[in-house]
Parts: C-alpha cells; sequence; structure tokens
C-alpha cells in the first residue's frame, strides 16, 4: 500500500457544513483534497487522494452512509477517521465504533476539539 498522503477530505452533504470543516483544515495548516456528499463520491476521492484523515458525517446523501464509506475507505485506503455527525443512537454508535476510528465528534463540535482530534489522527501515523 503506497504512502497517504498528508491532507484531509471532508465528507458531509450539507455543503456549507463542508466548507467550514475545510476552513478549519486550513486554519490547522492542512490540505483540503477535496469534499464529498455521497459515501460513493467519498471513497472515489479517497482512492484518488490518498488522505491521511478523513472528516466524516455519518448521514450522506445516497442509499449507503458515511460509516459503509468509512469502512470501503479504509480498507482501501487506510485512512484515518474521525467522525463528525449529530447522530447519538446507540445502533449508529456501535456502527461507528467498527470503524475504529481515531474519535467521534458530537456536532456541534467546538474548534479545540476539532483540532485535538486532527492532531491526535496525525500523530498516530508517526508513531
Amino acid at each position: 500500500m503506497t504512502a497517504l498522503n498528508r491532507s484531509v477530505l471532508v465528507v458531509d452533504d450539507h455543503a456549507i457544513i463542508a466548507e467550514l470543516w475545510c476552513v478549519h483544515m486550513q486554519m490547522l495548516g492542512l490540505e483540503v483534497c477535496g469534499t464529498a456528499a455521497t459515501a460513493e463520491e467519498a471513497l472515489a476521492l479517497a482512492e484518488q487522494h490518498r488522505p491521511a484523515i478523513v472528516l466524516m458525517d455519518v448521514r450522506l446523501r445516497g442509499e449507503k452512509d458515511g460509516v459503509d464509506a468509512a469502512l470501503a475507505i479504509h480498507a482501501s485506503v487506510g485512512s484515518k477517521m474521525i467522525f463528525i455527525t449529530g447522530s447519538q443512537e446507540p445502533q449508529t454508535l456501535a456502527r461507528i465504533a467498527l470503524d475504529h476510528p481515531v474519535a467521534v465528534l458530537i456536532k456541534p463540535v467546538a474548534d479545540h476539539v476539532l483540532k485535538a482530534a486532527v492532531t491526535n489522527a496525525l500523530s498516530s501515523m508517526t508513531a
């Protein structure tokens, strides 16, 4: 498997929220390789750009959700997952745990919490 790029893929079906996460990543000095609103778009972008980190919402457009996308990306690319979601249902959180994410952040997310999760994800890649 080839090395991952030090970039971030943002996956959220709301364009304004995706743009907000992009701005946060750029403020942290990270390159955003793309945004996706569906699981299929997310997988295609991840395979193309091989991002180190994926910020993943659970609810996406289309038949597949963010957990489906995360599992496929993890298997195909190996990117670290940070879920950012408003979903707190036990069955959803159990599905998220299947992917062993670096973090699960419940919306709304404070800037310092997002920064800590991203920093942790990056440091776990070099450890």
